[in-house]
């Protein structure tokens, strides 16, 4: 069974690497709006908050460090949320771009994806026709020819690059196969418990989102980790609330949040993270589930402190 826990642990996704700015006039893109959503998240019940950056200019993915610290400490100062910052930036990124922030600002957390895949985001041009920015349909129509590369080496390389910064790892897999990674560098000793699992479900190229792929993803998960690991659900776009749920009925945690989802339900665009965060706290009231303070994920998680981060 997984590691015994009393509390749901919320983590928020702010603005990720997949939406592009013509989709929702909410996505938050410029650090002041990144800053403001992100606490915004944590006050409504968020414990984690997962950060990307982006080109204020247009909305463009970046992972310049020059770029997150504008938005960091002053995130640090406001909320006492849990920065989690990605390594996996975006799909067209290399690694050596994608690790330089966590490298560098050394944060509680990181995203880990545990294997290379295809990363469909074509499909979302059928429901986008006009674009504000030159690079946005490029972005996604490339996605039909691209793999997303997460190499045993890549990933080795983030793993013992960030060894000595105390950062521990959201380790995001998007298929039972990654979960069997994740197993190969346990087994290694280079990944080290408490393991926090993010299994993603959704996007294209990766597990669906049936209720059977979400039961097994937990069976192996079960099996592969025992009681040394905390397991968190994220359904990307309709299916976000209810894979959310279906995992806090299982003893899961959730992740919500515009990265995964622009929907607040049918045809109606969120207006913010923090009104996804709301709704995903009313679900788990309503389930007589109790939310994890972001002190309280720290002591689960075995987190090392916010006072002992780079920025």
């Amino acid at each position: 069974m997984a590691a015994p826990q009393s509390k749901v642990i919320v983590t928020c996704a702010i603005t990720g690497g997949i939406h592009t700015p013509s989709m929702s006039p909410y996505l938050p893109i410029t650090p002041q709006q990144i800053e403001d959503e992100a606490v915004a998240a944590a006050e409504a019940g968020a414990a984690i908050v997962h950060l990307h950056a982006r080109l204020p200019e247009n909305g463009k993915p970046s992972q310049d460090p020059a770029l997150f610290r504008q938005f960091l400490p002053q995130i640090a100062q406001r909320s006492d949320a849990i920065i989690n910052l990605t390594t996996g930036g975006a799909p067209n990124m290399l690694v050596e771009e994608r690790l330089q922030p966590a490298l560098e600002l050394k944060p509680e957390v990181a995203s880990l994806n545990m294997g290379s895949m295809n990363f469909g985001l074509y499909p979302m041009l059928a429901r986008q026709k006009e674009f504000k920015h030159d690079w946005e349909r490029p972005y996604l129509e490339g996605s039909e020819d691209r793999v997303f590369r997460n190499t045993f080496k890549e990933i080795q390389y983030i793993l013992e690059s960030c060894a000595d910064n105390g950062t521990r790892f959201e380790i995001e897999c998007y298929d039972t196969s990654h979960l069997y990674t994740a197993a190969h560098f346990i087994d290694r000793g280079i990944l080290k418990a408490p393991f926090f699992i993010q299994s993603v479900f959704g996007l294209l190229g990766g597990i669906g989102t049936h209720p059977d792929d979400v039961m097994h993803m937990r069976r192996t998960a079960e099996r592969l980790f025992g009681n040394d690991y905390y397991w968190s659900v994220l359904g990307a776009g309709r299916s976000q609330m209810p894979l959310a749920s279906m995992s806090a009925s299982m003893g899961g945690n959730v992740r919500v949040g515009l990265e995964d989802s622009l929907w607040d339900g049918p045809g109606r665009l969120a207006t913010s993270n923090a009104q996804q965060v709301t709704r995903i706290v009313q679900i788990l009231h309503g389930m007589n589930l109790e939310i994890a303070t972001p002190q309280e994920t720290r002591d689960m998680l075995q987190l090392k402190g916010k006072n002992a981060v780079a920025f």
